[in-house]
């Protein structure tokens, strides 16, 4: 039993079995937030234009709790993550940030900035340098409050000038894209497209396999975005075997990545899909009422005790595509680690453009 989470007989034996020897010794997890509650300011307007649910699992996550995680998850592996916040447009990002930058430089894990589309070009990169950031994260419910969340479109809470700053530093920025339509909505793809094209030094992580969670997700988006060549797909929090088998695919190996979204992940769940919309089968009553959510449903008995984390079961879907597809072990290391490493290095022409090595 964990402080955090419990762990039993059952998760040992599906690690030992399906997981452990899959999995390369160092693993680089590009997608984990860590925050403290104390930087949170809880409101019933908190989740208008996100899902709920994911606040069911952990009110919050600090270092110290994200490093006890992978000792817990994966025993006899060395994980390295990319860390950033987890925040609303009405919470403290600076003391959130501020602790990100912390916690990160104590451990010598790199780490993303919080950022607002507000901000100009000269305030994002004098916050990067401070906090020694390799990046910006962005997020949907920054984009302005008037628009309907249907209508956020990826340049309202990403805004240009600040795609050229980091575009001029070779930073990264990871994505997760709006819109109900998720990864086959057009406007979002003509707008990764526009990034593609327009930023050439910046380097894009599209999370969550572009919230491509249900085959559905996907319409004609692969196809349209066959011909990129820069940008990355991490497959956090996803657990469609499918979905991943046509990433690989279409991209290859090099070109997907490995990402927990922890502390989420830490949820006992299996997920399936109904009439293309997700759904997390979780254990009745252990993350209370959650009738209300359309991507909630709950299982009883025998059932519900053979629910596993929800990280397991993204680690197994990534096995599974792999295996379809004929990704070797190069390719699975690439996936879990290569890929990332690559990712965080400086931009070969660093030095050039002033930027710390």
């Amino acid at each position: 039993m964990s402080a955090l989470f419990e762990y039993g007989p059952r998760d040992a034996e599906v690690y030992s079995s399906m997981i452990r020897d899959f999995l390369p010794d160092a693993i680089v997890d590009i997608h984990a937030h860590v925050w403290l509650d104390a930087y949170k300011r809880h409101g019933a307007a908190e989740f208008d234009r996100v899902v709920s649910w994911p606040a069911l699992v952990a009110r919050d996550d600090s270092m110290e709790d994200l490093v006890e995680t992978y000792r817990i998850l994966f025993p006899d592996k060395a994980v390295t993550p990319l860390v950033f916040g987890e925040a609303g447009p009405d919470d403290d990002l600076e003391g959130m940030n501020a602790y990100v930058a912390e916690a990160a430089r104590s451990r010598g894990f790199p780490a993303l900035l919080f950022s607002r589309p507000e901000w100009d070009d000269a305030e994002l990169e004098a916050r990067l340098e401070a906090g020694s950031f390799a990046g910006i994260k962005v997020y949907l419910s920054f984009a302005p409050s008037y628009l309907p969340g249907d209508e956020i479109r990826i340049f309202d809470f990403l805004p240009r000038r600040q795609l050229e700053a980091i575009d001029r530093r070779g930073g990264i920025v990871m994505l997760h894209i709006p819109r109900s339509g998720r990864l086959r909505d057009p406007v979002n793809l003509a707008q990764l497209l526009e990034i593609e094209r327009d930023y050439p030094r910046l380097r894009l992580v599209v999370a969550h396999a572009g919230r491509a969670y249900c085959e559905e997700d996907l319409g004609a988006a692969l196809g349209a975005l066959r011909t990129t060549k820069r940008m990355l797909f991490d497959f956090s929090a996803n657990t469609n075997a499918a979905v991943f088998s046509k990433f690989l695919d279409a991209f290859g190996p090099e070109r997907c990545l490995f990402g927990s979204d922890l502390p989420i992940t830490r949820m006992r769940m299996r997920r399936i899909c109904r009439g293309g919309t997700y759904v997390n089968l979780v254990p009745k009553g252990l993350y209370g009422d959650v009738s209300g959510d359309a991507h909630m449903a709950e299982l009883e008995g025998q059932d519900a005790l053979n629910l596993g984390f929800f990280l397991y079961e993204e680690i197994l879907a990534i096995k599974k595509a792999c295996e379809t597809v004929g990704v070797g072990r190069a390719g699975a290391e690439s996936i879990f680690h290569g890929n990332a490493m690559a990712l965080l290095s400086p931009p070969v022409d660093s030095a050039a453009t002033g930027l710390r090595k």
